[in-house]
């Protein structure tokens, strides 16, 4: 032993308790086994002072006739009992930390108060020699007083204990509770704190939360629901319009394919009929792209069918022309086009058909034509390291080939027909005149190849390998 723990034993063990709450405050969140040693070596160099100097947390101070002394001696014991109690609640927290997660905060907080409060009544009857059973009867009436006057707060706390329990949802879960929805940010004793998609934050009582219908958005973890409806109408033939609404599920290629999606007639009146598409994504960052797309794909796939989404406006029906003049008319190249010469560039188009999984064109050919998509879902394949895999799709109104007619070179995709396709083809013989007289579709078209180009290049760069770091047994290892 230290001479100056020796020579100063009282005044040492209050040194020791200061330097317990500076470590703890120093020493960070990541260092917990560190925390915890130090605070377990502390309390046994603390418990080893007392009992030195002849302190016994199981009796009074004795030290009657001096009263400082006995005073300061009372409040070592007393502070043995609450540095035991803090020391036992750590360490059962961290044991619970790892076992049970986050979710045990609360059982750690409840057991914690428990323990403290033994410590408490226990320094009261060994240190302060007090007659516990009327503290205990006269705490027992408080405590009903307290807990009448705390209802609310005591059935949050209860409720917490429930949901921890059952865990219907834990942290970072995305979650619903009567309607309000949001990411799981902290589930404390009082209440539940939710990241709402606006970037407030919801606090939902535990007592509300325990009541209430929840919709768990993230169990189970591996996909999320979406779902989007379209009104159309009544006189439009359903199957035709399920048909074209079923292109538009295989056009977004980020809808998982197990479960597969599905759609279905979900009302119908004399004032049209409301469609729902159905499906799921791997992440929940994909939810409102995917909507957006595709109620995008929707309504390509629905023009192409020649059905139109219902509106309130009354309208004057549109002149009939041709499905080549209205492709022409939609496209964001070939729109700036003069009325006579979308008829005459609608006379040179050509239709053709592809099976499903009928090669359209193939990457590295040049061609010496444009397809224009009429209808159908149109596949665009990469390869990366000698592997070929599925970049993107392409629906109605989308063009291909056009590195051909601008620079007779090739992309290195594969077009291929995903479900059953329509193309118009225009000839280069007959396209390449017109575009060096209207500058305004040459650079359209070249703005497209730039941007399919990068694409095709980010798609197929290769993720450089992350060397593994070796520790010292795996280079002891290698040298032998």
């Amino acid at each position: 032993m230290l001479p100056v723990l020796t020579d100063h034993p009282l005044l040492s063990a209050m040194v020791l308790i200061l330097i317990d709450m500076v470590l703890w405050r120093l020493l960070s969140a990541s260092g917990n086994r560190w925390k915890l040693a130090a605070r377990v070596g502390i309390f046994g160099l603390y418990s080893v002072l007392l009992f030195n100097e002849g302190l016994n947390p199981m009796q009074a101070a004795p030290f009657p006739d001096n009263v400082p002394l006995h005073l300061a001696a009372t409040a070592l014991q007393i502070g043995w009992w609450l540095f035991a109690a803090r020391t036992l609640t750590v360490l059962i927290g961290t044991v619970m930390m790892q076992r049970v997660g986050h979710t045990g905060r609360l059982l750690q907080d409840l057991l914690g108060a428990v323990i403290f409060l033994i410590a408490i009544i226990a320094a009261m009857a060994y240190v302060l020699d007090l007659p516990v059973k009327g503290v205990l009867a006269t705490s027992g009436a408080v405590a009903i007083i307290v807990g009448l006057a705390l209802q609310s707060t005591l059935s949050d706390v209860f409720s917490g204990i429930v949901l921890n329990t059952t865990k219907p949802y834990q942290i970072d879960d995305w979650i619903a509770i009567d309607g309000t929805e949001g990411r799981v940010i902290d589930i404390d004793w009082r209440a539940t704190r939710m990241q709402t998609s606006q970037g407030a934050m919801a606090v939902i009582p535990n007592s509300l939360a325990a009541k209430a219908k929840i919709i768990n958005f993230s169990r189970p973890s591996d996909m999320f629901g979406v779902s989007i409806s379209l009104q159309v109408s009544p006189h439009a033939r359903p199957n035709v319009v399920i048909e074209a609404l079923e292109r538009a599920m295989q056009g977004c290629r980020f809808l998982l394919s197990k479960p597969g999606p599905s759609v279905a007639v979900k009302s119908a009146s004399s004032a049209g009929v409301e469609y729902e598409i159905k499906g799921f994504v791997a992440s929940m960052d994909q939810k409102r792209a995917v909507c957006n797309s595709l109620y995008d794909l929707a309504y390509r796939h629905l023009q192409a069918s020649g059905i139109r989404l219902l509106s309130n406006v009354e309208t004057e029906p549109p002149a009939a022309v041709s499905r080549p003049r209205a492709l022409l008319e939609s496209s964001t190249i070939f729109s700036t086009l003069r009325q006579e010469e979308k008829e005459t560039f609608s006379q040179n188009m050509t239709l053709q058909t592809f099976r499903a999984g009928e090669m359209i064109l193939p990457g590295g050919e040049v061609s010496d034509h444009l397809f224009i998509i009429e209808s159908g879902v149109v596949s665009v394949a990469l390869s990366r390291s000698g592997t070929k895999f599925e970049a993107g799709r392409m629906g109605p109104g989308e063009v291909i080939g056009e590195a051909g007619i601008l620079s007779d070179s090739s992309v290195p995709a594969d077009f291929s027909a995903k479900t059953f396709c329509t193309l118009y083809r225009i000839e280069k013989s007959y396209l390449k005149p017109c575009l060096d007289a209207r500058h305004d579709i040459n650079d359209a078209m070249k703005a497209l190849l730039d941007f399919r180009m990068h694409s095709a290049e980010a798609f197929t760069r290769e993720t450089p390998k992350v060397a593994q770091k070796r520790g010292f047994l795996d280079w002891l290892r290698h040298r032998a």
